[in-house]
């Protein structure tokens, strides 16, 4: 019987990195050392292992691994990889059209990829451009801990015409800022590939922990085309067979500014809560049809500000009877609710917002949305359902809900809601 093949580190720098890309194995860890990287980081062929994945890093301290984009290529080319951890590196776009990271259009598959501690900014040649995209099948990524800035788009996963899914993500702890377009766009999946892992199996999508700033008024391009996107959008499930049941999970989110659209907008099978949406420019959350419908949909436990509609949830004429609940929000608004099955929420005009609440029109790095007495409490519990809903039964940094509130913080709970800012990566409560 032939002997196992060790996994191996090596140490690598500008000048001779390339050479070490074909020969990595499973377990095998390429770590590269300070310095300008010019030529790119194409990486096909790749297959680890869950137990044993490639890894590819730059130094945790210190100068840092900067790849610098080039001319007519994405800095980061992913095909045909599995089980591929890229993390501690810096990508400078200097604003060429190009992406930072892309699974590429032509690959068959890019499934368990890890992206953690990327710093990625000045992609913003247009909104094509592009901090993270897959277009091809993607399954399992882990998106986590980046700073994505000065950028056309933060994260792009699926294709325009809805293939090419993007299935069973993990997007968490990432602070996204300065796009012209989205912050994430998820788009909508036409059907499930026959060869994708578990493809008959049912995946969750979760965003969690992250910070979706929008706060810069983009320019109007030449041409006169707008920029104006949500920070996030989130496109349907397969309507029936495999991937139909999938949901977005999306929670203990900082939603903060848009001055020409929506904080979020979603359709399909969704829940949304301990969130906490600001947005002083016009609207906050649009639930409503796209290129499906809205389907099983669960808004709770959310804090929301807003100039426009807070919560509105709409559906086309004619449309199936799905559960579509809107319950224990705290929503301050010109028009704080439309649709679904209300209940439990506290409501009122965006000026009230300062009666209830400690600092609600403060700058993000003094924002506290702490209530200032106790609110209303709760007739009814929210449709939490354990393990159905991942961290309900904390707000929004974890504290524990002892009662049931109304709302992303808890009362009586340690000021500010949310908590600050955190470090590297700029992601609220990164537990």
């Amino acid at each position: 019987m032939a002997c196992p093949v060790q996994a191996a580190d090596f140490q690598a720098g500008p000048e001779d990195y390339r050479a070490y890309l074909s020969r990595l194995a499973p377990g095998d860890r390429l770590l590269l050392r300070g310095g300008d990287y010019g030529r790119g980081l194409p990486l096909q062929n790749l297959e680890g292992r869950a137990d044993a994945p490639i890894v590819i890093e730059g130094p945790r301290d210190g100068p840092g691994a900067r790849f610098i984009a080039r001319p007519g290529a994405n800095t980061v080319s992913l095909a045909n990889v599995r089980h591929v951890i890229l993390r501690h590196l810096e990508l400078d776009g200097r604003n060429l059209p190009v992406d930072a990271v892309k699974a590429e259009g032509h690959a068959r598959y890019a499934h368990h990829v890890t992206l953690e501690n990327l710093h990625i900014h000045d992609h913003a040649a247009s909104q094509q451009s592009v901090g993270i995209s897959s277009k091809c099948p993607a399954f399992g990524w882990v998106v986590r801990g980046n700073r994505i800035e000065r950028v056309g788009t933060g994260m792009y996963f699926g294709d325009s015409d809805g293939s090419d899914p993007f299935v069973a993500g993990l997007i968490e702890n990432n602070h996204v800022s300065d796009t012209l377009g989205y912050s994430l766009q998820i788009k909508h999946q036409k059907s499930r590939p026959a060869d994708l892992p578990e493809a008959e199996a049912r995946h969750d999508t979760i965003i969690r922990r992250n910070v979706f700033a929008k706060e810069s008024r983009t320019p109007t391009p030449p041409g006169g085309q707008t920029n104006a996107r949500p920070n996030v959008l989130v496109g349907h499930f397969p309507v029936a067979g495999p991937g139909s049941e999938d949901r977005y999970l999306i929670h203990a989110n900082l939603f903060w500014q848009n001055p020409g659209e929506a904080l979020f907008q979603g359709e399909g099978n969704l829940a949304l809560y301990n969130n906490v949406f600001v947005n002083r420019h016009g609207p906050a959350v649009r639930i409503q049809p796209h290129n499906d419908i809205p389907r099983q949909v669960e808004v709770f436990h959310n804090t929301v500000l807003a100039r426009g509609e807070g919560v509105a949830l709409r559906q086309r004429e004619g449309a199936p009877e799905f559960s579509q609940r809107v319950v224990g929000n705290i929503v301050f608004a010109a028009r704080p609710l439309l649709g679904g099955e209300q209940g439990d929420n506290v409501t009122g005009g965006l000026d009230a917002a300062e009666r209830h609440l400690a600092k609600p029109h403060a700058e993000l790095a003094g924002l506290d949305l702490s209530p200032r007495a106790r609110l209303p409490k709760m007739a009814g519990r929210p449709p939490q359902a354990g393990a159905m809903h991942p961290d309900s039964q904390v707000d929004i940094d974890g504290r524990p809900r002892a009662t049931p509130f109304p709302g992303a913080c808890a009362p009586d709970g340690p000021s500010p809601c949310p908590r600050p800012i955190a470090g590297g990566s700029g992601a609220i409560n990164a537990q």
